[in-house]
């Protein structure tokens, strides 16, 4: 074969690896990026001039694919960008040092870095629009629920009101009658339950006035842990207050505090196991405030990590919970300019971190 033969039998072969990789990558499942990549490994393998010493590395993010084992460490690379930011590369390697690579390999393995960067440019884009029309959606769903719950609040509050205080008058006039009046401690023990559900529902639905003030929120902290203190003891769970300074000054509403410092740290006790502890955290910095609650219970499942904050969302048991408890928080902490989070613990259960500027 003439030097010009092989000359072209070299480009044939370049441009048909780089038809079957525009190929695959047109075809590509994004969520098979390990397939795609392994293909086109193969592809680039089988371009090159020496293709049975030919092997091939890609690279990107958490993902690894080779066509075979490396002996040397001769080899050419390219590096995959995605919106403009290296986040992997290609190397092709020659595993005998007695060979060389074409000057034509170079460009045609950056040609190959460009089409996949690209392709992941279109994924990443795909699925930022997609998460960005379910957050418009979940946004939608939840000011239609907050107008509906604010409405419900307001009409529930009134017979509320109603059934508990004639079930108090009722039990002082039938004092005598203990079968009657144990039946009445049932009416105004789920009464009042009730209306500690109205109650958040109104924090959710934001139908609750906020009154912000400059306070040290320090004395706050410790108040709440206070009265909690009886709930700690009656479950058998232990707790910790660290506090980092003794003026902590944050512009918030200190009723809505108290209701995030109560949610959370009734949540923590619920899901703790007997004698588990909870650590309650409290820290600053030059423009944030930072409360952590840290329990040592089961942790979130995956439905749990998704929905946590989703009012009505509950993995508690029918009469345990409203599973508004932490859309309340979610929604006062918002309300602040805050944020909030969940995650799993290294060891056992998990940590809510919330956020408030000052």
């Amino acid at each position: 074969m003439s030097t010009i033969e092989a000359a072209l039998k070299e480009r044939i072969k370049e441009l048909t690896c780089l038809y079957e990789v525009s190929s695959i990558l047109v075809d590509a499942d994004p969520k098979e990026h390990i397939k795609t990549f392994t293909a086109i490994a193969q592809s680039i393998k089988v371009g090159f001039q020496y293709p049975e010493d030919t092997e091939v590395v890609i690279e990107q993010g958490s993902i690894h694919v080779a066509t075979g084992t490396i002996l040397t460490d001769k080899f050419l690379s390219t590096k995959i960008k995605v919106f403009d930011a290296v986040e992997g590369f290609i190397k092709v390697y020659l595993n005998k040092e007695s060979l060389d690579f074409l000057p034509e390999e170079q460009p045609l393995i950056d040609n190959i870095g460009i089409k996949i960067g690209d392709y992941l440019d279109r994924v990443a884009s795909k699925q930022n629009a997609a998460r960005l029309r379910q957050q418009m959606e979940h946004a939608d769903r939840l000011a239609i629920i907050g107008e509906l719950t604010a409405g419900i609040a307001h009409e529930l509050n009134t017979p509320l009101a109603n059934i508990l205080g004639f079930a108090e008058l009722l039990k002082e006039d039938l004092e005598e009658n203990f079968s009657v009046a144990a039946d009445l401690d049932k009416i105004i023990k789920n009464a009042i339950f009730s209306r500690e559900v109205v109650k958040k529902l109104m924090f959710f639905s934001r139908a609750m006035p906020q009154e912000k003030t400059l306070v040290n929120i320090v004395p706050q902290v410790r108040e709440a842990m206070n009265l909690l203190d009886a709930t700690f003891r009656k479950e058998n769970v232990r707790y910790t207050v660290t506090i980092a300074d003794e003026e902590m000054l944050l512009e918030v509403d200190t009723v809505q505090l108290t209701q995030i410092l109560f949610n959370l740290t009734i949540n923590a006790i619920y899901f703790s196991p007997p004698d588990g502890l909870v650590q309650i955290k409290v820290n600053q910095d030059a423009e944030t405030i930072y409360l952590e609650i840290i329990d040592e219970g089961p942790g979130l499942s995956d439905e749990g990590f998704e929905k946590v904050f989703q009012p009505f969302f509950t993995t508690k048991p029918t009469g345990s919970g409203a599973g508004l408890g932490l859309s309340v928080v979610h929604g006062i902490v918002t309300s602040h300019n805050g944020s909030i989070s969940a995650k799993n613990n290294e060891d056992k259960g998990a940590t809510f971190k919330v956020s408030l500027p000052k």
